[in-house]
């Protein structure tokens, strides 16, 4: 243990410990601007900067290490007036239209220059102006970065993409593409992961509300809205309403208050995905087709397996993402059910995940009427400025339920927005594929948790079936890398690009600094256990959908509108 003074009290800590760690162990708060724990430790901002007696320059809290008999001072008038100097400084290249910036009200430089009481500033205002967007889904906003290097960091170490890099020296320093690329030609996979880690608005998601707000507006338009299984679980996290509050049914109250015409769970189509995709499993290990079966619900998994590894695209299974299934089932039986022309119908998706919109833009993805399957996804942040700026009171709202027949959920689905639960809702329904009867439901709940590289074999009638389940796509990569070189053996993969699953998505409320996708996730798992249907198989409006549609899992018609193929389009990297 280290002994050490922090602001007149004694601390007592591990050794290793950084400074700021030892006060915020003592309840003395050091702010912070580009500190990330494990993550961005390099004292970029100087705003976490401290006196240390004995010392004449001021020392980073975050990277200096507490030592034996330190006498340290976090608020003295050096520190004060340091730590004002910095923060005008870094106002002075970022652009302060905060009224107009997607981050205003939850900004860690907002809220810091608040704190110290930062009214004006002294140095002459100098914008680094390039904005990096061509419609693509990720938009870099130079004038507002602060150079933290988070999303450098978060990119290389988490995601191991390396898409940012630092560029230039000096006051010319900045954060731009590798190899001066624009951001659409490179192997991003549209995580979002760098965009949550920002801590202003440097980093954004395309915004496309108003493009919804003009189809709910439209009399001859149909607008059908469907909510992502990991949504429910943060909707409500950025509108100042208790978890307790924040059902799904007030969830689905909201959605109808903007004004769209169903609203409808994906959940749903989980289930279906799972009877496509636990079928063609099934169907692949009995006939020796290509395995490992990789699960292909995140698009950001996708685009990532497409750019780094392209030779496994065959392993991808052919079953689109739920979001998909969800919008080709939409524009074919549920048009026909209501007697509505396809092409009438706006599909509008809420995810928490900032790579669905690329999804719904690739061109093969159109079997159901010729328009895109699903016309808009919208992120979670999205939905819930929708909300504000229709001046929803969300909790006055009386409680609504999921329209039919695309409302109708089991537990199975509900777990797909967590990491391993499209792999524990898949193999619930396998399981019941292959022996004709329901196993335990907790049976494959060895796969939950927030470890990045899970592994684990199940007996299935007899057949040993080997799993594997990774979030990140750092962990991905090593996963990857294990099976190509032989070091690991298995049937059946999923991976989500984000750690912690779609809980933890790129598109998911923003909480400077915390990881909320383990609470999220657990959330999920709760709704699950008390759910009154738990396998995917034994969704009623999904069997009705066989039964007068689609006949069976894998059918002809069921794989025109269902599966599709991820060799049809390239990735530019």
């Amino acid at each position: 243990m280290v002994n050490l003074i922090i602001d007149g009290n004694k601390i007592s800590v591990e050794n290793g410990c950084s400074v700021l760690e030892a006060a915020r162990s003592a309840g003395i708060d050091i702010p912070t601007l580009c500190y990330l724990k494990d993550l961005n430790e390099i004292g970029a901002c100087r705003v976490c900067a401290v006196e240390i007696e004995g010392c004449d320059r001021l020392a980073a809290a975050c990277n200096t290490p507490a030592q034996e008999g330190m006498v340290v001072f976090t608020n003295s008038p050096k520190v004060c007036a340091s730590r004002k100097t910095n923060v005008e400084l870094i106002l002075s290249a970022h652009d302060c239209h905060c009224p107009t910036c997607v981050r205003s009200g939850n900004c860690s430089l907002q809220s810091l220059a608040n704190d110290l009481n930062i009214i004006g500033s002294k140095y002459d205002t100098k914008l680094e102006n390039n904005v990096c967007s061509g419609g693509f889904p990720l938009i870099r906003e130079a004038s507002k970065c602060i150079k933290c290097m988070r999303c450098v960091q978060v990119c290389d170490k988490i995601q191991t993409l390396n898409i940012w890099e630092v560029k230039n020296t000096g006051s010319r320093t900045t954060i731009g593409v590798k190899d001066n690329k624009k951001i659409w030609e490179t192997s991003c996979s549209l995580c979002g992961q760098c965009i949550t880690h920002c801590p202003v608005g440097a980093l954004r998601a395309r915004d496309d509300t108003d493009k919804v707000f003009d189809k709910i507006n439209d009399p001859n338009i149909v607008t059908v809205l469907q909510i992502a299984p990991a949504v429910r679980a943060a909707w409500a996290e950025s509108l100042g309403i208790a978890k307790e509050e924040a059902t799904e049914k007030r969830m689905v109250a909201a959605a109808k208050a903007l004004g769209f015409n169903y609203v409808f769970d994906t959940d749903f189509a989980a289930d279906l995905t799972i009877m496509e995709e636990g079928s063609e499993f099934i169907d692949r290990l009995k006939n020796k087709g290509t395995l490992p079966l990789m699960t292909s619900c995140c698009p950001g998994w996708v685009r990532f397996l497409k750019s780094q590894y392209p030779e496994l695209t065959d392993n991808l299974s052919t079953a689109k993402s739920p979001q998909q299934m969800f919008g080709a089932v939409t524009k074919t039986w549920f048009a026909n059910s209501i007697g509505v022309d396809p092409h009438k119908i706006f599909c509008v998706s809420v995810m928490p995940c900032t790579a669905k919109k690329h999804e719904v833009a690739i061109p093969v993805l159109n079997d159901a009427c010729g328009d895109p399957d699903v016309d808009i996804a919208l992120t979670t942040r999205e939905f819930s400025r929708m909300l504000r700026a229709s001046h929803v009171n969300v909790k006055e709202l009386t409680e609504a339920e999921f329209d039919n027949p695309l409302g109708t959920a089991t537990g199975a689905g509900v777990i797909f927005g967590a990491t391993g639960g499209v792999m524990e809702a898949a193999l619930r329904s396998a399981y019941y594929l292959v022996t004709g009867k329901n196993p335990e439901v907790e049976a494959f709940s060895d796969v939950r948790g927030m470890d990045g590289w899970k592994e684990m074999t199940y007996d299935v009638a007899g057949i040993p079936v080997r799993v594997a389940v990774a979030s990140g796509l750092g962990n991905a990569r090593k996963l990857i890398e294990a099976v190509l070189s032989k070091k690991a053996e298995y049937d059946f993969i999923e991976v989500m690009a984000c750690p912690g699953g779609c809980a933890g998505g790129g598109g998911q409320p923003i909480h400077d600094g915390e990881e909320l996708a383990c609470q999220r996730g657990k959330e999920l798992y709760s709704l699950d256990k008390n759910m009154p249907l738990r396998f995917s198989h034994e969704n009623p409006e999904v069997l009705r959908l066989y039964e007068e549609y689609l006949e069976k899992p894998l059918s002809h018609e069921a794989h025109r509108l269902l599966h599709t193929d991820h060799n049809a389009w390239q990735m530019p990297d």
